[in-house]
């Protein structure tokens, strides 16, 4: 076994150092103009509001032509309905007895014991 293969597999032995170089670079991004967000938000506005002056200043709604008058008379006779047939008469109930009274029961009473 040679001694590169031994340090790999020897638990007691650390494993080699390796130096790494590394180089961070920072930047900042170069300033943005908002310049752009601004005129947008003027221009929606300005459209906005030429929106709501049309609409206030044309009245609100398209003209609507006004209905003709219409002035109608019409007398039509109304139908006759046939006599609807007779009724029998109530039938008569025969009579009944009254309901017979309900039983009574009495109340039990201590007797004296002999």
């Amino acid at each position: 076994m040679s001694d590169e293969e031994r340090q790999m597999t020897d638990p007691n032995i650390p494993p080699p150092e390796h130096i790494v170089h590394q180089t961070t670079i920072n930047t900042t991004s170069p300033g943005r103009k908002s310049g752009g967000g601004i005129l947008a938000f003027v221009v929606g506005g300005l459209i906005l509001a030429a929106v709501i002056g049309w609409f206030l200043y044309s009245g609100g709604r398209p003209a609507v032509p006004e209905a003709p008058e219409v002035n109608l008379d019409i007398n039509i006779p109304a139908p006759k309905l046939p006599e609807a047939p007779r009724l029998p008469d109530r039938p008569v109930l025969p009579d009944v007895p009254s309901p017979a009274e309900p039983p009574t029961v009495t109340a039990p009473t201590a007797e004296p014991r002999a």
